[in-house]
């Protein structure tokens, strides 16, 4: 575990990056719906993994899709990561939490790592890049700079490309995060747990995996400039479900000798086997939004017998900072099942 300083110093340092923070609402990933949902595990899920979940019976579930950005504007056709945060009520009683976001690698590897980039993603003035500018640009093999959105004066990413530049092991992470787009719905866009997990079998052997969630609409991204207002996702999803049920496959990549296990900078081989752990559905999205997401304290090292984190130090340093968060905000505390 980090030590609690740490901890601490993380969520501070996000938020003070932030052009104002409402200490009631998530540092990050402020802007958020809630739904209601169930998970049912594959046939083959349980040979593979012995958690709860995983044992075949329809689980009740709990989702909060948000946008990555904090503070309170909604933005919701900027180009920004999109988080999927889902909570497994299982029947014993327990819970389990699976958090993932639209950004399949991440851009540090470690807490020194990330507190550097939080000195860096700093918003400064945002202008339009003149046409041989963008042109040069594409002459030097970079990627020209997108024109400012309506309303927006300030950006971070000079800073963001400053630190990728200087570290090549963020430069994946933050090249997805530059091309990563806006999506016509939370429902047609995939999500990465992007941390390994070792997880146990049936037949007691303990596998490296990493999950991710793929929507069984397909993806789908929208052109920012055609959108007619910038605040669509909730009602979107909540038009989609009124309709008919959206779902997700939850996949499951079996990691290889070799292959990096407490790096979430590094992508795993695509030839990797993957496995269809179950499918979750989407049913409807709660009027009362505090109870349906916004007052749930998710944290991915909420975890069930047949699931253990790696030791990759970032999901370490998740755990307590999140904690961090939710006491500042007053969010409902749910025991962890692993405290060491």
């Amino acid at each position: 575990m980090v030590d609690a300083s740490v901890a601490q110093r993380l969520v501070d340092e996000m938020i003070s990056n932030l052009p104002r923070h409402d200490p009631r609402q998530r540092p990050v990933h402020t802007i958020g719906v809630g739904v209601d949902a169930y998970f049912t595990a594959s046939d083959v899920a349980h040979k593979y993994c012995i958690a709860e979940h995983f044992s075949g019976q329809r689980i009740c579930a709990k989702v909060r899709f948000s946008n990555a950005s904090g503070g309170p504007e909604q933005h919701d056709g900027w180009s920004d990561v999109r988080g999927m945060a889902t909570r497994f009520l299982l029947p014993s009683g327990a819970a389990t939490d699976l958090i993932a976001t639209t950004l399949r690698e991440f851009f540090a590897r470690n807490v020194e790592d990330f507190l550097e980039f939080t000195k860096l993603d700093k918003h400064e003035s945002y202008q339009r890049e003149s046409p041989w500018r963008k042109i040069l640009d594409m002459l030097q093999l970079k990627v020209p700079r997108r024109d400012p959105y309506p309303g927006e004066k300030t950006n971070a990413s000079a800073g963001i490309l400053s630190y990728a530049n200087r570290h090549r092991f963020a430069q994946l992470g933050v090249f997805e995060f530059k091309m990563i787009g806006a999506p016509v719905s939370y429902a047609r866009a995939a999500y990465h747990a992007i941390h390994t997990f070792i997880v146990e079998g049936e037949d007691g052997v303990r596998r490296p995996v990493r999950f991710s969630w793929q929507p069984a609409a397909g993806v789908r991204n929208t052109n920012s400039d055609a959108l007619p207002d910038d605040n669509y996702l909730r009602q979107e999803l909540d038009d989609r479900l009124r309709r008919w049920p959206a779902r997700f496959m939850l996949m499951m990549t079996i990691g290889e000798a070799g292959d990096a296990i407490d790096d979430p900078t590094r992508p795993w081989p695509a030839r990797r086997v993957r496995v269809v752990m179950g499918t979750l559905t989407l049913t409807s999205v709660p009027k009362d939004q505090a109870a349906a997401g916004e007052h749930i304290s998710f944290n991915p090292w909420r975890l069930v017998p047949g699931i253990e984190p790696s030791g990759d130090p970032i999901l370490h340093a998740r755990r307590d900072a999140y904690e961090v968060s939710r006491e500042m905000r007053g969010g409902i505390a749910c025991p962890f099942f692993n405290r060491s």
